[in-house]
């Protein structure tokens, strides 16, 4: 029987978190980006998630806004560009606005055409998502957003997982969960999610005690999938 529930992340696997730094590299007031925004942008990526792991370990919460806002810090000051306040609002205004990637709003709308219920688990606070999805203009398109700030901690706590049965009223086994993130669906295949990998730069698989049942370049595969599991 085909999957009628498929839970996306959203920072990385819906939305490409590398566009904040690429437009503002090519607004001719930030020159300065030219040949290192991406390395910005990685590193902007990189400390975020090492921010959420941190704070979940040590019980610090706070929202994905302040973390993000942290890991730019961080992160501008490895490029040699603290110091700049307008270059980091704008930076910040700019992650409001992440572009969808090109195969997402097909990928959504074949979803919905065979019936499937679709919705984001992320670590993002709940105004970040709906500006993200609404900037994207996929809005129509996702069913429930679920963020952690209902748990209080981020991914890859259990309890993240949980808020999928929650909503949902569904078996784990029920769920196809995606992310981009190595980590996040190996997490997700051991709450017992039909997990997928979307490993867009062909890195290798995370070490872990658990794996994703399917590993793919991207999401056009994904309806297809569902239809066949």
């Amino acid at each position: 029987m085909a999957v009628k529930t498929c839970v996306f992340d959203a920072y990385g696997t819906l939305f490409d978190v590398a566009a904040a730094a690429r437009n503002c590299a090519a607004e001719p007031r930030w020159s300065q980006l030219n040949g290192i925004w991406q390395k910005l942008a990685n590193d902007w990526r990189s400390k975020q998630l090492q921010y959420t792991w941190l704070r979940a370990v040590t019980g610090e919460h706070t929202d994905f806004w302040n973390v993000t806002g942290d890991a730019l810090d961080w992160s501008l000051e490895a490029s040699g560009l603290a110091g700049d306040p307008e270059l980091r609002e704008r930076l910040l205004a700019l992650y409001w606005e992440l572009e969808a990637y090109p195969e997402v709003p097909k990928m959504l709308s074949e979803l919905k055409a065979q019936s499937c219920t679709t919705a984001i688990l992320s670590n993002g606070s709940p105004d970040m998502l709906t500006g993200a999805v609404n900037s994207a203009g996929i809005s129509g398109l996702i069913d429930a957003m679920l963020s952690v700030e209902s748990t209080g901690i981020f991914k890859p706590h259990r309890s993240v997982y949980e808020l999928v049965e929650q909503r949902f009223g569904v078996q784990p086994a029920d769920v196809m969960f995606v992310s981009s993130n190595g980590w996040d669906a190996a997490a997700g295949a051991g709450f017992g999610f039909r997990s997928v990998w979307v490993n867009r730069s062909g890195e290798p698989l995370d070490r872990l005690p658990r794996e994703p049942a399917f590993v793919f370049r991207d999401l056009s595969g994904i309806p297809g999938l569902a239809m066949s599991i």
